[in-house]
């Protein structure tokens, strides 16, 4: 049985009970992008489109981005627990890892950081450059993102605890529906200024697969929005996504004490523009980076938001989106990483 929609205040209020620190700028800014949604859409059936970016990427703390939304709730968590030492991980070049490391450091929390090898980025720049401006402790791994790396965290956090340390480490259970309600929160940002613009959005895209997807989803699905929700993965992972990022929703919603649940066919999240591989840039998302940059002055990156806006292009000119559609791109944020992918970016 469906569930009645929350207002946006509601969802707040809902959200309010659960410890909260104070590091993103909110709500980020929406900018309508005119002279590139004319560039894509001329000639197509969705000329006179208005394309607007959720300027995600305008969170604040060392160059935002989506994970500072995410740490609002999870490093309040940690300091809920009493840690004094949280130990995380992702690739070189993580764009969660430099925010999470930034969080740290304004927080009094140490950090380590263990970061798995991805065959590119592993020069001291971009992201891994400002994980050691900010003070973190790293240490380059081989063990690839994913269980392998996840297994090493762990055992890496118990190591920590054995020599007496109060530690907070990633663990998916826990962090993901935190970092869930946080894009749950941001829909209904963009739900409070589509109104106010006197609009309704008619599509959604981001750059997704976890924690962030599930909360677009979940606030999509609480507060009655019915703008179709696309999700562009940027990697394959060993797993079903579409149920993953439902159970993350449906726990990110018990926390929240809401009766509202999704299932894995209510989320659109397509891997047809992941390309080669994780970290691999694409054509069409060169095109895209180039495009946004050009006509707008706004960086996306070459490994999550580039593909996610080659969807928004493709979808537009091959007919998939209508006449006089309202699109939002929820931009994650990551341009650190343009510096390591220097010799990429520059064949645009």
């Amino acid at each position: 049985m469906s569930q009645p929609p929350l207002t946006t205040d509601e969802l707040r209020r809902c959200a309010a009970r659960l410890p909260r620190v104070n590091l993103a700028h909110l709500p980020t800014p929406l900018d309508e992008v005119p002279r590139f949604a004319e560039a894509i859409s001329r000639g197509t059936r969705a000329s006179g489109s208005r394309v607007f970016v959720k300027r995600d990427d305008c969170t604040g703390l060392l160059f935002g981005g989506n994970k500072t939304r995410h740490n609002d709730f999870i490093l309040a968590d940690a300091l809920a627990q009493g840690a004094d030492l949280l130990v995380w991980g992702a690739g070189v070049q993580s764009n969660n890892c430099r925010q999470t490391a930034a969080g740290c450091a304004k927080l009094g929390l140490e950090c380590r950081l263990y970061l798995g090898r991805t065959g590119h980025g592993e020069e001291v720049q971009g992201n891994l450059l400002l994980d050691y401006l900010v003070g973190a402790h790293v240490e380059i791994v081989d063990a690839p993102i994913g269980p392998e790396l996840d297994a090493l965290l762990q055992q890496r956090a118990a190591e920590w605890r054995q020599r007496g340390r109060k530690v907070y480490s990633w663990d998916r259970r826990r962090v993901r529906p935190l970092g869930a309600i946080t894009y749950a929160l941001c829909v209904a940002e963009i739900v409070d200024q589509m109104t106010k613009a006197g609009l309704t959005p008619t599509a959604i895209y981001s750059a997704a697969s976890g924690a962030t997807g599930a909360g677009l989803a979940l606030g999509k699905a609480v507060l009655g929005v019915g703008a179709a929700l696309r999700l562009i993965l940027p990697i394959r992972w060993p797993w079903d996504v579409r149920a993953d990022m439902a159970e993350i929703a449906n726990d990110a919603a018990t926390r929240l004490d809401l009766p509202h649940r999704l299932q894995p066919e209510d989320f659109d999240a397509s891997l047809d523009y992941v390309g080669p591989g994780y970290g691999e840039m694409t054509p069409e998302g060169r095109e895209a980076f180039a495009l946004l940059a050009r006509k707008e002055g706004i960086l996306l990156d070459p490994v999550y938001t580039s593909k996610a806006m080659a969807a928004v292009i493709d979808d537009v000119r091959n007919g998939r989106r209508g006449p006089r559609e309202v699109i939002v791109f929820v931009h994650t944020g990551g341009q650190p990483a343009v510096f390591a992918y220097r010799d990429e970016i520059l064949h645009t």
